[in-house]
């Protein structure tokens, strides 16, 4: 099967005309004409992951693996290692970032994950209502995302109205119409403003809030028929 088959075919599931100006989804390592024998799913990819890797694999990943403009290709430092790997292997990869956040991700695990009930979303933005106290959320969340300790901003003792960006989205907090905002990657600076704008904010990690990307594409790729592996990435962070 060639990579163009299932380029157009993911297109179909999350185009991939409705990532932000500022992304780099698609194809960004192979050609579109090059057969293909596996498939593999990852949120990232990592040199133990390629180093396992068939050759003639594509990867279907969550973060772009080329970001920003390369100007050189030193195969001693990231990215230009793993792109060394994947050429002489003939590996090939394509992204599904911010499109994917917008048609899936966030929903599902707003929904799927977490399992509250998705009232409204907007582009990256999933909310809900209801009432929850603050130990209960709490707790649901460690739950279900597996996590032993939040870092939280403003804790509201009662809280009536929830709202989700996966991945890094503080940035954000000015669309947030919620008493409480659950994201990851709250840095020291979005906390002094949500602080100050009294807004709650939960911090649910960035790995731990997107690694259900494999879910998803599996999922959808088990609709088309095609059958994919997991290869899921190695969370870059250890709690120690």
């Amino acid at each position: 099967m060639k990579i163009d088959d299932i380029y157009k075919q993911l297109n179909d599931i999350s185009p991939f005309e409705l990532q932000e100006k500022w992304d780099n989804s698609g194809l960004l390592i192979g050609d579109m004409n090059r057969e293909i024998e596996h498939i593999s799913v990852s949120l990232d990819i990592d040199i133990d992951i390629l180093k396992r890797a068939k050759e003639d694999t594509l990867f279907i990943v969550h973060h772009p693996l080329i970001f920003s403009g390369l100007k050189r290709l030193d195969f001693s430092i990231y990215p230009s290692n793993l792109i060394e790997i994947m050429i002489q292997k003939r590996l090939s990869l394509i992204a599904m970032h911010t499109n994917f956040d917008k048609t899936h991700l966030n929903s599902f695990v707003f929904e799927k994950v977490l399992g509250f009930k998705k009232e409204y979303q907007d582009d990256f933005i999933c909310k809900t209502t209801g009432e929850w106290s603050k130990d209960e959320l709490l707790t649901h969340i460690k739950s279900k995302l597996g996590l032993e300790t939040l870092r939280v901003v403003s804790p509201k003792s009662v809280i009536k109205s929830i709202a989700l960006t996966t991945g890094a989205g503080a940035s954000l907090m000015d669309e947030v119409e919620a008493d409480c905002f659950l994201t990851g990657d709250i840095k020291y600076h979005d906390a002094m403003k949500a602080m100050s704008q009294n807004l709650m904010m939960i911090d649910i990690g960035h790995y731990e809030s997107e690694k259900f990307f494999v879910d998803v594409i599996l999922s959808e790729l088990e609709n088309l028929s095609h059958l994919g592996i997991i290869s899921q990435s190695k969370n870059p962070f250890e709690i120690v």
